[in-house]
């Protein structure tokens, strides 16, 4: 019985190790793996583990267990530049984009070199139709983490709102090199189709 419970732990213990890696937890958010994120997500997670777990939850459809890991977030010391982004991410959420504004840009205002920041940043303005703002956002935070897939695709989108093809496809292709199983594919494979026909 001791050996099976052992060899169990072997097996699993690789796993739940490599999903507490931030790089490793960021693929599989990029690959759609939202429940796997969410299992192997632990209370004392590495702050970008928490933010993907949360984002993971929302694209469930969780929202009160997104709105709870941000708070954990938010929660973290008041000089934290995540405790701002968790914050800003939570009020998103709570549909109080004012507050998430002024949150996010705190955030980046502490830490100007956080990719996060600026993607929260992003999200926010993006929220509030701010399509130039927020693609200079999303190209911050691409500029910052160039292997930040989702950075790449919001830049895409917002380029493209923002009537920036040139821009938009820059930021497309990088985004389905860096997430070639996102779920957002067949979506941005259509956009480039449809901009590149005209």
């Amino acid at each position: 019985m001791k050996k099976t419970i052992w060899t169990a732990f072997l097996i699993l213990a690789p796993v739940t190790v490599l999903a507490q890696d931030p790089a490793q937890v960021q693929k599989l958010f990029e690959a759609g793996q939202y429940q796997q994120v969410v299992e192997s997500t632990r209370g004392n997670a590495d702050p970008a583990v928490l933010y993907t777990a949360a984002q993971s939850q929302q694209k469930l459809g969780a929202v009160d267990q997104a709105v709870e890991l941000y708070g954990r977030l938010a929660e973290r010391s008041s000089d934290d530049p995540w405790s701002l982004v968790g914050r800003s991410a939570r009020q998103l959420v709570q549909d109080d984009a004012n507050g998430a504004l002024e949150s996010a840009n705190r955030a980046v205002s502490i830490a100007s070199n956080m990719p996060e920041a600026h993607y929260q940043l992003g999200l926010v303005l993006a929220k509030l139709q701010r399509w130039r703002e927020a693609a200079a956002a999303f190209d911050r935070a691409s500029e910052l983490n160039p292997s930040l897939a989702y950075a790449h695709y919001y830049g895409g989108l917002m380029h493209y709102r923002a009537n920036r093809p040139d821009r938009m496809a820059i930021h497309f292709e990088q985004f389905l090199k860096l997430a070639p199983e996102a779920p957002e594919r067949p979506e941005v494979n259509q956009i480039m189709r449809t901009v590149r026909g005209r």
